[in-house]
Protein backbone atom coordinates (compact mmCIF):
# COMPACT_ATOMS: atom_id res chain seq x y z
CA UNK A 1 0.00 0.00 0.00
CA UNK A 2 1.07 3.42 -0.42
CA UNK A 3 0.22 6.90 0.46
CA UNK A 4 -1.26 7.81 -2.63
CA UNK A 5 -5.08 8.29 -3.43
CA UNK A 6 -7.20 5.66 -5.68
CA UNK A 7 -9.28 7.26 -8.01
CA UNK A 8 -12.17 4.87 -8.52
CA UNK A 9 -14.97 6.33 -11.85
CA UNK A 10 -18.18 4.43 -11.45
CA UNK A 11 -17.73 3.42 -7.80
CA UNK A 12 -20.91 4.26 -6.69
CA UNK A 13 -21.96 1.35 -9.49
CA UNK A 14 -22.72 -2.74 -9.22
CA UNK A 15 -19.12 -3.38 -9.80
CA UNK A 16 -16.85 -0.60 -8.84
CA UNK A 17 -18.59 -0.39 -5.28
CA UNK A 18 -17.44 -3.69 -4.72
CA UNK A 19 -14.01 -3.68 -6.05
CA UNK A 20 -14.09 -0.08 -4.20
CA UNK A 21 -15.65 -1.97 -0.96
CA UNK A 22 -12.27 -4.55 -0.71
CA UNK A 23 -9.92 -1.92 -1.40
CA UNK A 24 -11.45 -0.01 1.39
CA UNK A 25 -11.14 -2.76 3.45
CA UNK A 26 -7.32 -3.09 2.68
CA UNK A 27 -6.90 0.47 3.95
CA UNK A 28 -6.58 2.09 0.91
CA UNK A 29 -7.51 6.07 0.60
CA UNK A 30 -10.56 6.32 -1.70
CA UNK A 31 -11.98 8.97 -4.22
CA UNK A 32 -15.59 7.85 -5.70
CA UNK A 33 -16.37 9.61 -8.90
CA UNK A 34 -19.71 9.17 -10.29
CA UNK A 35 -22.65 10.68 -11.68
CA UNK A 36 -25.16 8.77 -10.28
CA UNK A 37 -26.86 7.84 -13.34
CA UNK A 38 -26.98 4.35 -12.39
CA UNK A 39 -24.90 4.46 -9.35
CA UNK A 40 -25.74 4.55 -5.64
CA UNK A 41 -24.89 6.90 -2.51
CA UNK A 42 -25.70 3.97 -0.74
CA UNK A 43 -23.12 1.82 -2.29
CA UNK A 44 -19.93 3.54 -1.48
CA UNK A 45 -18.79 2.46 1.75
CA UNK A 46 -15.33 3.75 2.07
CA UNK A 47 -13.72 7.34 1.33
CA UNK A 48 -14.98 10.45 -0.27
CA UNK A 49 -18.02 10.30 -3.79
CA UNK A 50 -17.15 13.08 -6.12
CA UNK A 51 -20.71 13.67 -7.66
CA UNK A 52 -19.84 14.68 -11.50
CA UNK A 53 -19.09 13.34 -14.98
CA UNK A 54 -15.53 11.65 -16.66
CA UNK A 55 -15.86 13.92 -19.44
CA UNK A 56 -15.48 16.93 -17.55
CA UNK A 57 -11.63 17.31 -17.87
CA UNK A 58 -11.58 20.30 -15.47
CA UNK A 59 -12.97 18.31 -12.36
CA UNK A 60 -11.19 15.08 -13.22
CA UNK A 61 -7.62 17.04 -13.09
CA UNK A 62 -9.05 18.86 -9.83
CA UNK A 63 -9.84 15.31 -8.27
CA UNK A 64 -6.62 14.33 -10.27
CA UNK A 65 -4.30 16.83 -8.33
CA UNK A 66 -6.12 17.42 -5.07
CA UNK A 67 -6.03 13.77 -4.26
CA UNK A 68 -2.63 12.66 -4.86
CA UNK A 69 -4.08 10.56 -7.11
CA UNK A 70 -1.64 7.81 -8.96
CA UNK A 71 -3.45 4.71 -9.71
CA UNK A 72 -7.18 5.27 -11.27
CA UNK A 73 -9.91 1.76 -11.89
CA UNK A 74 -12.38 3.01 -14.86
CA UNK A 75 -15.50 1.44 -14.32
CA UNK A 76 -17.68 4.38 -15.71
CA UNK A 77 -19.51 3.47 -19.09
CA UNK A 78 -23.22 2.50 -20.48
CA UNK A 79 -23.40 -1.16 -20.55
CA UNK A 80 -26.62 -2.58 -22.10
CA UNK A 81 -25.84 -3.76 -25.43
CA UNK A 82 -29.53 -3.38 -27.33
CA UNK A 83 -29.62 0.22 -26.27
CA UNK A 84 -25.74 0.70 -27.86
CA UNK A 85 -27.23 -0.98 -31.30
CA UNK A 86 -29.89 1.68 -30.67
CA UNK A 87 -28.26 5.02 -29.59
CA UNK A 88 -24.37 3.62 -30.87
CA UNK A 89 -23.68 7.79 -30.60
CA UNK A 90 -24.47 7.34 -26.77
CA UNK A 91 -21.89 4.41 -26.01
CA UNK A 92 -19.26 6.08 -28.55
CA UNK A 93 -19.84 9.61 -26.32
CA UNK A 94 -19.63 7.83 -22.76
CA UNK A 95 -17.63 4.93 -22.73
CA UNK A 96 -15.04 6.15 -26.12
CA UNK A 97 -14.67 10.30 -25.80
CA UNK A 98 -15.09 10.05 -22.46
CA UNK A 99 -12.40 7.72 -21.52
CA UNK A 100 -10.41 9.20 -23.88
CA UNK A 101 -10.50 12.87 -21.88
CA UNK A 102 -9.83 10.83 -19.00
CA UNK A 103 -6.83 9.63 -20.44
CA UNK A 104 -5.35 12.94 -21.14
CA UNK A 105 -5.99 14.31 -17.56
CA UNK A 106 -4.37 11.48 -16.36
CA UNK A 107 -1.13 11.44 -18.35
CA UNK A 108 -1.16 15.39 -17.57
CA UNK A 109 -0.96 14.47 -14.22
CA UNK A 110 1.62 12.04 -14.13
CA UNK A 111 -1.02 8.86 -13.13
CA UNK A 112 0.95 5.56 -13.17
CA UNK A 113 -1.45 2.65 -12.96
CA UNK A 114 -4.95 2.24 -14.68
CA UNK A 115 -6.87 -0.75 -14.65
CA UNK A 116 -9.87 -0.59 -17.60
CA UNK A 117 -12.99 -2.38 -16.79
CA UNK A 118 -13.50 -4.23 -21.11
CA UNK A 119 -15.73 -6.71 -21.84
CA UNK A 120 -15.98 -10.24 -23.45
CA UNK A 121 -18.20 -8.09 -26.01
CA UNK A 122 -14.67 -7.59 -27.81
CA UNK A 123 -14.36 -10.85 -29.00
CA UNK A 124 -17.94 -10.81 -30.34
CA UNK A 125 -18.81 -14.63 -31.77
CA UNK A 126 -16.09 -16.73 -31.54
CA UNK A 127 -16.39 -19.62 -33.18
CA UNK A 128 -15.24 -22.30 -30.51
CA UNK A 129 -17.28 -20.51 -27.96
CA UNK A 130 -13.55 -20.02 -25.86
CA UNK A 131 -11.86 -16.80 -26.08
CA UNK A 132 -8.83 -16.40 -24.74
CA UNK A 133 -6.82 -12.95 -24.73
CA UNK A 134 -4.99 -13.84 -28.23
CA UNK A 135 -8.30 -14.19 -29.80
CA UNK A 136 -9.54 -12.05 -32.77
CA UNK A 137 -11.45 -9.50 -31.51
CA UNK A 138 -14.36 -8.47 -33.73
CA UNK A 139 -17.43 -6.86 -31.60
CA UNK A 140 -20.72 -6.94 -33.38
CA UNK A 141 -22.29 -4.21 -31.70
CA UNK A 142 -21.53 -0.24 -30.66
CA UNK A 143 -21.25 -1.56 -27.04
CA UNK A 144 -18.11 -3.93 -27.71
CA UNK A 145 -16.85 -1.65 -30.16
CA UNK A 146 -17.01 1.32 -27.97
CA UNK A 147 -14.63 -0.55 -25.09
CA UNK A 148 -12.43 -1.88 -27.92
CA UNK A 149 -11.54 1.41 -28.87
CA UNK A 150 -10.71 2.06 -25.09
CA UNK A 151 -8.51 -0.27 -25.29
CA UNK A 152 -6.60 0.64 -28.12
CA UNK A 153 -6.55 4.32 -26.66
CA UNK A 154 -5.07 3.01 -23.53
CA UNK A 155 -2.58 0.78 -25.36
CA UNK A 156 -1.16 3.49 -27.51
CA UNK A 157 -1.00 5.76 -24.19
CA UNK A 158 1.02 3.51 -22.47
CA UNK A 159 3.42 3.26 -25.19
CA UNK A 160 4.22 7.05 -25.39
CA UNK A 161 4.30 7.40 -21.78
CA UNK A 162 5.62 5.70 -18.60
CA UNK A 163 1.88 4.85 -17.20
CA UNK A 164 0.56 1.18 -17.38
CA UNK A 165 -2.38 -0.41 -17.74
CA UNK A 166 -4.15 -3.74 -17.21
CA UNK A 167 -6.96 -4.41 -18.85
CA UNK A 168 -10.01 -6.67 -17.66
CA UNK A 169 -12.13 -8.44 -20.04
CA UNK A 170 -15.58 -9.51 -17.54
CA UNK A 171 -17.28 -12.12 -18.62
CA UNK A 172 -20.60 -12.81 -16.89
CA UNK A 173 -20.82 -10.96 -13.33
CA UNK A 174 -23.53 -11.93 -10.94
CA UNK A 175 -23.76 -12.36 -7.39
CA UNK A 176 -23.74 -9.73 -4.64
CA UNK A 177 -21.91 -9.12 -1.65
CA UNK A 178 -22.40 -12.69 0.69
CA UNK A 179 -22.85 -10.50 3.68
CA UNK A 180 -25.26 -8.12 2.21
CA UNK A 181 -23.70 -4.81 2.47
CA UNK A 182 -23.93 -3.82 -1.45
CA UNK A 183 -25.58 -5.33 -4.36
CA UNK A 184 -26.93 -4.59 -7.78
CA UNK A 185 -29.62 -2.12 -7.65
CA UNK A 186 -29.87 -1.07 -11.46
CA UNK A 187 -33.33 0.09 -12.25
CA UNK A 188 -34.45 -2.23 -15.20
CA UNK A 189 -31.22 -4.46 -15.48
CA UNK A 190 -30.83 -7.03 -18.14
CA UNK A 191 -28.28 -9.50 -16.51
CA UNK A 192 -30.00 -12.89 -16.08
CA UNK A 193 -29.11 -13.29 -12.62
CA UNK A 194 -30.73 -10.22 -11.45
CA UNK A 195 -33.53 -10.84 -13.37
CA UNK A 196 -34.35 -13.95 -12.05
CA UNK A 197 -33.90 -12.71 -8.62
CA UNK A 198 -35.90 -9.68 -9.45
CA UNK A 199 -38.27 -12.28 -10.40
CA UNK A 200 -38.21 -14.14 -7.46
CA UNK A 201 -39.03 -11.77 -5.19
CA UNK A 202 -41.99 -10.97 -7.49
CA UNK A 203 -40.60 -7.84 -8.89
CA UNK A 204 -41.16 -9.29 -12.38
CA UNK A 205 -44.15 -11.65 -13.80
CA UNK A 206 -41.61 -13.32 -15.78
CA UNK A 207 -38.33 -14.10 -16.83
CA UNK A 208 -37.69 -14.76 -20.60
CA UNK A 209 -35.22 -17.49 -22.23
CA UNK A 210 -33.96 -16.24 -25.82
CA UNK A 211 -33.39 -19.46 -27.85
CA UNK A 212 -33.91 -23.08 -26.79
CA UNK A 213 -32.35 -24.47 -29.96
CA UNK A 214 -29.05 -24.14 -29.57
CA UNK A 215 -25.99 -27.17 -29.84
CA UNK A 216 -25.53 -26.87 -26.18
CA UNK A 217 -26.35 -29.79 -23.80
CA UNK A 218 -29.60 -28.12 -22.50
CA UNK A 219 -30.38 -26.41 -25.84
CA UNK A 220 -29.63 -22.72 -24.31
CA UNK A 221 -27.25 -20.33 -24.33
CA UNK A 222 -24.03 -21.10 -22.07
CA UNK A 223 -22.27 -18.20 -20.23
CA UNK A 224 -18.97 -18.10 -17.67
CA UNK A 225 -20.41 -16.40 -14.69
CA UNK A 226 -18.40 -14.88 -12.45
CA UNK A 227 -18.87 -13.84 -8.90
CA UNK A 228 -18.43 -10.13 -8.76
CA UNK A 229 -16.71 -10.56 -5.16
CA UNK A 230 -14.04 -12.57 -7.67
CA UNK A 231 -14.05 -9.72 -10.37
CA UNK A 232 -13.91 -7.35 -7.70
CA UNK A 233 -10.75 -9.32 -6.41
CA UNK A 234 -9.01 -9.40 -9.46
CA UNK A 235 -8.85 -5.67 -9.69
CA UNK A 236 -7.15 -5.66 -6.81
CA UNK A 237 -4.43 -7.89 -7.79
CA UNK A 238 -3.95 -6.15 -10.72
CA UNK A 239 -2.93 -2.91 -9.15
CA UNK A 240 -0.86 -4.92 -6.65
CA UNK A 241 0.67 -6.40 -9.61
CA UNK A 242 1.27 -2.74 -11.60
CA UNK A 243 2.71 -1.54 -8.25
CA UNK A 244 5.44 -4.35 -8.18
CA UNK A 245 6.57 -3.00 -10.96
CA UNK A 246 4.56 -5.81 -13.48
CA UNK A 247 4.02 -5.28 -17.28
CA UNK A 248 0.79 -3.61 -18.79
CA UNK A 249 -1.34 -6.73 -19.30
CA UNK A 250 -4.77 -7.64 -21.04
CA UNK A 251 -6.73 -10.42 -18.87
CA UNK A 252 -9.77 -12.30 -18.76
CA UNK A 253 -12.14 -12.38 -16.01
CA UNK A 254 -14.14 -15.42 -15.67
CA UNK A 255 -13.64 -18.72 -14.41
CA UNK A 256 -12.87 -20.93 -17.45
CA UNK A 257 -16.15 -22.89 -17.41
CA UNK A 258 -19.88 -21.93 -18.16
CA UNK A 259 -22.89 -22.29 -17.07
CA UNK A 260 -26.60 -22.56 -19.26
CA UNK A 261 -29.71 -20.55 -18.58
CA UNK A 262 -31.42 -23.18 -17.12
CA UNK A 263 -29.18 -24.00 -15.02
CA UNK A 264 -28.33 -20.61 -13.96
CA UNK A 265 -32.48 -20.39 -13.64
CA UNK A 266 -32.19 -23.50 -11.75
CA UNK A 267 -29.96 -22.38 -9.29
CA UNK A 268 -32.18 -19.12 -8.85
CA UNK A 269 -35.44 -21.71 -8.14
CA UNK A 270 -33.54 -23.59 -5.75
CA UNK A 271 -31.76 -20.72 -3.54
CA UNK A 272 -35.87 -19.54 -3.23
CA UNK A 273 -37.69 -22.62 -2.90
CA UNK A 274 -40.09 -21.19 -5.40
CA UNK A 275 -40.61 -21.75 -8.94
CA UNK A 276 -40.32 -19.02 -11.80
CA UNK A 277 -42.60 -18.46 -14.34
CA UNK A 278 -39.75 -18.78 -17.68
CA UNK A 279 -40.98 -17.94 -20.92
CA UNK A 280 -39.47 -19.62 -23.97
CA UNK A 281 -38.30 -17.17 -26.61
CA UNK A 282 -36.65 -16.97 -30.32
CA UNK A 283 -33.18 -16.65 -30.10
CA UNK A 284 -31.87 -12.44 -29.97
CA UNK A 285 -29.77 -11.95 -32.95
CA UNK A 286 -25.30 -12.25 -32.22
CA UNK A 287 -26.11 -14.05 -28.77
CA UNK A 288 -23.50 -17.05 -29.18
CA UNK A 289 -24.10 -20.42 -28.45
CA UNK A 290 -21.30 -20.14 -25.64
CA UNK A 291 -18.95 -17.71 -24.22
CA UNK A 292 -16.33 -19.07 -22.28
CA UNK A 293 -13.49 -17.33 -20.97
CA UNK A 294 -9.73 -19.00 -21.58
CA UNK A 295 -8.63 -17.80 -18.13
CA UNK A 296 -5.39 -19.55 -16.99
CA UNK A 297 -3.68 -15.84 -17.95
CA UNK A 298 -5.06 -14.11 -15.08
CA UNK A 299 -4.19 -16.92 -12.61
CA UNK A 300 -0.48 -16.67 -14.12
CA UNK A 301 -0.15 -13.31 -14.14
CA UNK A 302 -1.79 -11.67 -10.90
CA UNK A 303 -1.99 -14.94 -8.79
CA UNK A 304 -5.65 -14.85 -8.62
CA UNK A 305 -7.67 -17.59 -7.61
CA UNK A 306 -11.43 -17.22 -7.68
CA UNK A 307 -13.17 -17.96 -4.14
CA UNK A 308 -16.75 -18.04 -5.22
CA UNK A 309 -16.64 -20.14 -8.26
CA UNK A 310 -20.14 -22.60 -7.25
CA UNK A 311 -23.65 -21.23 -8.56
CA UNK A 312 -25.58 -22.16 -6.18
CA UNK A 313 -23.25 -19.38 -4.15
CA UNK A 314 -23.60 -16.65 -6.65
CA UNK A 315 -27.29 -17.19 -7.05
CA UNK A 316 -28.18 -17.14 -2.91
CA UNK A 317 -25.86 -14.09 -2.62
CA UNK A 318 -27.75 -12.26 -5.83
CA UNK A 319 -31.75 -13.69 -4.45
CA UNK A 320 -30.89 -12.27 -0.85
CA UNK A 321 -29.21 -9.20 -1.61
CA UNK A 322 -33.30 -8.61 -3.76
CA UNK A 323 -34.83 -10.01 -1.00
CA UNK A 324 -32.86 -7.06 1.56
CA UNK A 325 -34.17 -4.34 -1.62
CA UNK A 326 -37.26 -5.20 -0.97
CA UNK A 327 -37.23 -4.57 2.65
CA UNK A 328 -35.11 -1.24 1.91
CA UNK A 329 -34.56 0.08 -1.44
CA UNK A 330 -31.66 2.13 -3.04
CA UNK A 331 -33.47 5.23 -4.02
CA UNK A 332 -32.27 7.38 -7.30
Amino acid sequence: MTNKGILITGGAGYIGSHTAHQLGEAGERLITLDNLSTGFREAVLYGELVVGDTGDQALVSRVLKEHDIDTVLHFAAHTVVPESVEDPLKYYGNNTCNTRSMLQCCAEAGVENFIFSSTAAVYGTPESGIAHEDTPTSPINPYGTSKLMSEWMLRDLSAATDMKHVILRYFNVAGCDPEGRIGQATPNATLLTKVACEAAVGKRDSVYIYGTDYPTPDGTGVRDYIHVEDLAAAHVKAIEHLRRGGDSAILNCGYGHGFSVREMLQAVEKAGNIKLDIIEADRRAGDPPALIAGAEKVREVLGWSPAHDDLSVIASSALNWEKKLLKSPWKK
